[in-house]
């Protein structure tokens, strides 16, 4: 698909305890205080620290967005009594059928396999039809390492990349997984 295309809906994922579901305006108060806390953003390329008013706003306006080139799900655990979100799961797409994974969770749902959960429900729908997915975790985040490689995902090497909350570049393992 080229990144030009018109985006074509994106699908409800069934990941067991929650759904994967397209963001919605009303996710923006949920957002906004999860990722306010330093330890997500911190965790993340994009994210600042403190959040400029205004972010998640234009971040909910482009997932909403059909010439998008990020599809952003929830994690959505209202099916099972639990909360609206729980955290952000994302595709972006890349040239040659190939898409990067990006996640983050909130805090207070750190540490129960969620986000492995989510991962693993994106790589068996595959909803944008890739061949291979990418991804990477920042050395100083282990758990999202052992989320990555959980879900089949193989080290590929070490890189750095810029951390928006960090203010700095930061050293990163990076991870692929063929489809």
């Amino acid at each position: 698909m080229s990144l030009d295309h018109k985006r074509t809906e994106q699908p409800v994922i069934d990941a067991g305890r929650f759904v994967l579901r397209p963001l919605r305006k009303s996710d923006e108060g949920l957002i906004a205080h999860y990722v306010s806390d330093e330890r997500v953003a911190r965790m993340t390329t994009a994210i600042p620290h403190p959040l400029p008013p205004g972010a998640i706003e234009a971040f909910v306006a482009r997932a909403l967005d059909e010439e998008r080139e990020e599809d952003v799900w929830a994690i959505d655990g209202t099916a099972d009594g639990g909360e609206e979100l729980k955290g952000i799961i994302s595709l972006k797409r890349l040239d040659r059928d190939q898409s990067e994974v990006g996640y983050w969770i909130a805090p207070v749902f750190w540490n129960n396999g969620l986000a492995s959960d989510a991962l693993r429900a994106l790589v068996e729908t595959n909803p944008q039809g890739c061949n291979a997915l990418f991804a990477s975790a920042f050395q100083d985040n282990p758990a999202s390492a052992r989320v990555l490689t959980h879900c089949g995902f193989e080290y590929l090497g070490d890189a750095e990349t810029f951390s928006v909350a960090r203010d700095a570049t930061v050293p990163t393992w990076t991870y692929s997984r063929k489809l």
